[in-house]
């Protein structure tokens, strides 16, 4: 795993809570921003993926 796999995971995780805390509160403010959040992580931690994927050599 490299750290864009990591702050991925962590930052879509994070938003994940931040949207359930806004639905508990009844903030649409606070689940936009929650979803928002969880957009970033997976785009980071698909480019996390990627780069391992190009950085780890193919075996034959």
């Amino acid at each position: 795993m490299n750290k864009d796999q990591v702050k991925g995971a962590v930052k879509d995780a994070a938003g994940k809570l931040q949207q359930k805390t806004g639905e508990a509160v009844g903030s649409t403010d606070q689940q936009a921003k929650g979803l928002v959040r969880q957009v970033e992580g997976k785009v980071q931690k698909a480019y996390g993926d990627v780069k391992e994927a190009l950085e780890t050599p193919k075996k034959k």
